[in-house]
């Protein structure tokens, strides 16, 4: 790959140490029958793992200069499909109606940029997903991780930690990608997760949204839009005060205040 133009465009960092391709995989605990998809597969290093521990691979790869690549990596694998177009734009239950599974599973290196858009399209998309891993920026990985009075937490923490069950795995230095990017990555795993019960999903999420607005605004001033006196009777019931900022208040809370509003 050293002759490859690689695209910042497409924020494009390929995993060359194979250890951590290793121990990416090899501690997924797959059910039977199972399908992963792969967004970015990049030159296929992690795919040909993916191709020997799953029975079907299903990969999307939006720059097609890397079809030659990836043909010639994967060579000795017939299980897999690469559709060479933006996940983004891709109707996904169109792209896996005709494939035989019971167990979906996603993987993927996501660039800063994109991370959280692919995360909301596979939500809004309502796939039944098993678990998902992703590498991402450290920053990133923190700020989905967060925990509530952190500076990390904000509104995509409490998006994200709503809809799945998530957990830290472990860092990927810098230099076991090509190019060498600025920062550290984080592998962090998704698990889908019983949901709380919510009146409006929608409601919800535009309540979280404006009430991380301004981060150093109270709640309060973030909220005037909306019957704060309702609010403030779940605030004191849960035992905080008026004067609140958004990221003191636990995932639970906003679910509360949703339902009331």
């Amino acid at each position: 790959m050293n002759t490859f133009n690689f695209k910042k465009r497409y924020g494009q960092n390929f995993l060359i140490d194979k250890n951590i391709v290793n121990k990416i995989v090899d501690t997924i605990e797959i059910k039977p029958n199972n399908l992963v998809i792969e967004i970015g597969p990049g030159d296929g290093k992690l795919t040909t793992r993916l191709c020997e521990k799953f029975d079907k691979v299903l990969c999307y790869e939006i720059d097609k200069e890397l079809k030659d690549e990836l043909d010639n990596n994967l060579k000795n694998y017939s299980n897999y499909k690469i559709i060479y177009n933006d996940f983004l734009k891709q109707n996904i239950l169109d792209d896996i109606k005709e494939i035989d599974y019971d167990n979906l599973y996603i993987i993927a290196n996501l660039p800063y940029y994109i991370t959280t858009p692919i995360i909301e399209k596979i939500i809004e998309t309502n796939l039944d997903v098993e678990m998902m891993r992703f590498m991402v920026q450290k920053e990133v990985g923190d700020r989905i991780c967060a925990k509530a009075n952190t500076k990390e937490y904000g509104s995509l923490t409490v998006y994200l930690n709503y809809n799945y069950e998530i957990k830290k795995d472990f860092i990927v230095k810098r230099n076991s990608f090509i190019p060498k990017p600025n920062v550290d990555s984080l592998i962090v795993s998704f698990y889908k997760k019983e949901k709380k019960i919510i009146k409006s999903e929608e409601k919800f999420y535009k309540l979280v949204r404006d009430s991380f607005k301004y981060k150093r605004k109270t709640l309060k001033n973030n909220l005037k839009d909306y019957d704060y006196c309702k609010i403030e009777k779940v605030l004191i019931k849960n035992g905080y005060k008026e004067n609140i900022r958004a990221e003191q208040l636990p995932i639970e809370v906003f679910i509360e205040i949703s339902n009331v509003i």
